[in-house]
């Protein structure tokens, strides 16, 4: 499971995607994989979330995943229509559990050493890191990489173009999680050349921080 996380933050940005009608679906998918970023966590905050994921889940360069996970049951949901990754804003043992038995990986929110230690003694590695801005950014994955050596966060909320640098450069964060290059607006508008091309353009501004 841990080579396909790693396959997930490959292009250091993970697209958090809101999806309010399952029509745009394909046509979001392919303006991603254009894009070079042929990933996309799919949040469970609409009722088109799951028909989403079933009608991305066939694009065979796309690794979709489901986000907002906080139950076994939401975990079933993901995974029964195609996710083959999960995020969750927080910890949940038996959300983790239940991934841990459907076989696909799950990672988890945290913000605190706590939660950190839980996440770690669950057997957990890649961990998310939300609301990254309103629990100190980049400062406290700088202070979390001199205790938690054997962790590699994802910060999300209130990552932008703007500061990417400043997670990207930390040695403990492999990828941020962002909807600036698929904002709601614009999937909603079928606008997927713009989607490709704000893709590309984060992706660039990634690998160009190095």
């Amino acid at each position: 499971m841990s080579d396909l996380l790693d396959q997930v933050l490959s292009r250091r940005i993970v697209p958090v995607v809101v999806v309010r009608n399952a029509a745009r679906a394909a046509g979001l998918a392919d303006a991603l994989v254009a894009g070079d970023l042929p990933v996309a966590e799919v949040t469970l905050r609409t009722e088109a979330a799951p028909e989403a994921i079933a009608t991305m889940a066939k694009n065979p360069d796309l690794l979709v995943g489901a986000g907002t996970v906080l139950t076994p049951d939401q975990v079933d949901l993901a995974v029964d229509a195609g996710a083959r990754f999960l995020v969750s804003p927080g910890f949940s043992a038996a959300a983790v559990a239940r991934a841990n038995e459907r076989g696909v990986p799950i990672v988890p929110g945290t913000v605190t050493p706590s939660e950190v230690i839980a996440a770690l003694d669950a057997g957990l590695t890649t961990l998310k890191f939300f609301p990254a801005a309103n629990y100190g950014g980049a400062g406290t994955l700088k202070a979390f990489s001199s205790v938690f050596s054997g962790a590699r966060f994802v910060p999300t909320g209130g990552v932008s173009a703007n500061n990417l640098g400043d997670y990207l450069t930390l040695p403990n964060v492999p990828a941020v999680g962002g909807s600036w290059m698929v904002p709601a607006g614009t999937v909603d508008a079928g606008d997927f050349a713009e989607v490709q091309r704000l893709c590309a353009e984060a992706v660039a501004a990634a690998a160009a921080i190095g």
